[in-house]
Formats: C-alpha cells, structure tokens, sequence
C-alpha cells in the first residue's frame, strides 16, 4: 500500500492541529495507519533545535541562521521518520512543512523564496507532499486566539506587521506552489472538514 504525505499550513492560530486529528481520524476509519508530525520537532534531534528556534530569549538569532536550523530540523524529520513511515504505506500528517519556510523566513524575513526553497530541497531529499492544505483566517484573529493559550513563541511574538506580510505570503503561495489548496478557515469546524474531505476523496 502507498504512504500519503498529507501537509497543513497557516498562520498561527490557524486550527491546524483541530484538522490533522479530524484527518487522521477519517483515515483511520478507513483502515490506514496514522502518523502525525509538527515542524519544527518531530525527532529527539528536530525538536531540540525547535527549542533553540522558538526561545523567546534568542532575540540576537540571524534570520540566516533562523532559516538554517528550520531547514536542518527538517531534514533530520524527513530522512529519520517521514520517508520509512511513507515506505510503509502510512498516511503521514504535519503541520507545517517547506511552505511555512517559503513564506516566513522566504518573504517575512525578506530573504528569498527561492535561495529558501534550495535549502530545503537538499534537506528533505526533494519529498514533495501529496497533498498541501492551507487553512486560511485573518492573522490578527488567529495569533490573539493562540497567545491567549499559551503566551506565544519567540516568532508569535513578532511585530504584527510581521505577521501580515506571512499572512500576504501565504495569499500568494499557491502562484508559487500550484499544489497548495487554500481553504477558507473562518467557518465552522464541520465546514471546514467536509471541503478538505472532498478533497481527499477526488485525489
């Protein structure tokens, strides 16, 4: 049986984590086997770099070396988990993946879509999702919603300005990426879910 390599992406606060449990859920009534991930983490490796990344305390990170260690927290997910879990015919479900690089570090950190997108092609060995799902809400409703929660990462804590030009990154992804389908995520949970089930089932 083929793996499927199912990613979603957003702005923060975007419901990601509400979606990947109810995708994997529907596959798992479906008899597959379920994986999920989130970047950056995933690997003992992944997610001590994910410490260093999102450590409020870290405000002197170069963007340059920001983009880095995304890309090589990456790496370390995709060759240690993600491709033996796709050999095995799992559905593998992350939230986030190349495309949140692309978007933040390429347009937010204004240091280029392209030299970020040369980074990650190496590091991930070239995997391309099956299936990339953007989930998208207004910024500002969404970081308000995930810093009430928990306060908020070193990026979540950014300039709001910040995040409108990620959110504008986001906007034009698919002119960059033809393999992203965005969904409206302003609507209810159950709305939300029965457009991505359709796309599931005409894939």
């Amino acid at each position: 049986m083929i793996g499927k390599f199912i990613v979603l992406e957003g702005p923060d606060g975007s419901g990601k984590s509400t979606m990947a449990q109810k995708i994997g859920q529907y596959f798992s009534e479906l008899g597959r086997e379920i994986e999920f991930t989130r970047e950056p983490g995933g690997t003992d490796i992944s997610e001590k770099i994910r410490e260093l990344i999102l450590d409020r305390n870290n405000t002197e990170m170069d963007y340059r070396t920001e983009a880095l260690l995304y890309a090589a927290a990456r790496a370390q997910l995709v060759n240690e988990k993600i491709i033996p879990w796709l050999e095995d015919g799992k559905i593998v479900i992350s939230e986030r993946y190349v495309y949140s690089s692309l978007v933040y570090q390429g347009l937010g950190r204004d240091l280029g879509m392209e030299e970020i997108k040369k980074i990650n092609d190496f590091g991930t060995s070239g995997l391309k999702p099956d299936m990339v799902l953007l989930l998208d809400v207004d910024p500002e409703k969404a970081l308000k919603r995930k810093l009430s929660i928990d306060g908020g990462d070193r990026l979540e804590n950014e300039n709001i300005s910040f995040h409108r030009d990620v959110y504008e990154g986001y906007k034009c992804l698919s002119d960059f990426c033809p393999e992203v389908r965005t969904i409206d995520a302003e609507r209810t949970i159950d709305e939300i879910f029965q457009e991505i089930k359709d796309i599931i089932n005409s894939f």
